[in-house]
């Protein structure tokens, strides 16, 4: 069996984001980017199905610039056997949204056949989470978003997966071929090995663009603008429970 796994190039989670001068997206000049850590569990999990033997390759797929070969090159160095670059320019005025992402993933898995595709349950940048669910749609594939286990049955071709939900905890068994969204408790993704990064950047990473998967990509959405969020006035420190709940009623009118 292949997975599919798709990944992410965005900034660093240690990164403190900040807005460009003219306020039309946030600033990557000369930022740290890495891959989405929830696309690291991906991965991860992806790796250990194949080691168990419940898989026999792992495909890494990204879209984005040319800079996200790097992040693919980290899949590959983390165990990944293949890779595949949707080339996309974007345009922070008209961003890729979850949609378009979802219809390239299909075409790549239509072409690819993976017995199960995994993705991040959403992305740092936009915490969206919209990706998988909508692949899902496209493909007819069944589901299982927030996965915190995952255990596959080779001769029955099902997945169980238990799957974090507000209640608790919820387990399903997916028919395969189907598409999992990874929660952060699923794994602790390994780090990659000098050998193994150095034979990452000797692998082919196979270039397609949206256009060769027949996938229109063009945004619905315009970009406005964009603010950094107002920072907090300082605290105070009040003497009693009456003025408290003073405030509490008056000021910040929760009461």
């Amino acid at each position: 069996m292949k997975i599919l796994v798709a990944v992410k190039r965005v900034v660093d989670y240690a990164v403190k984001v900040r807005v460009r001068p003219d306020r039309t997206a946030v600033d990557t000049a000369s930022v740290k980017m890495s891959m989405n850590p929830f696309c690291e569990i991906a991965v991860e999990e992806a790796l250990r199905l194949r080691e168990a033997g419940a898989a026999s390759e792992v495909v890494a797929a990204t879209v984005g610039p040319a800079q996200a070969a790097d992040t693919l090159r980290t899949a590959l160095a983390m165990g990944a056997d293949r890779a595949v670059h949707v080339l996309h320019d974007p345009d922070p005025a008209r961003p890729l949204l979850p949609l378009a992402v979802a219809k390239i993933l299909r075409a790549l898995a239509l072409q690819e056949s993976p017995g199960l595709l995994i993705l991040g349950k959403q992305a740092i940048d936009d915490d969206c989470n919209q990706t998988g669910q909508m692949l899902a749609a496209l493909l007819n594939w069944p589901q299982g978003t927030f996965a915190s286990k995952v255990i596959i049955d080779k001769d029955k071709q099902k997945a169980t997966v238990e799957r974090e939900v507000d209640g608790g905890t919820e387990t399903i068994c997916l028919d395969l071929p189907a598409v999992i969204t990874t929660d952060l408790r699923l794994n602790q993704p390994r780090y990659a090995t000098l050998p193994n990064i150095m034979k990452a950047k000797s692998k082919v990473i196979k270039k397609v663009t949206p256009a060769d998967l027949n996938v229109d990509v063009r945004s619905d959405m315009e970009v406005l603008r964009v603010d950094e969020p107002p920072k907090r006035k300082a605290g105070v420190i009040l003497s009693s429970v009456d003025e408290l709940l003073d405030k509490l009623k008056n000021e910040a009118r929760v009461l």
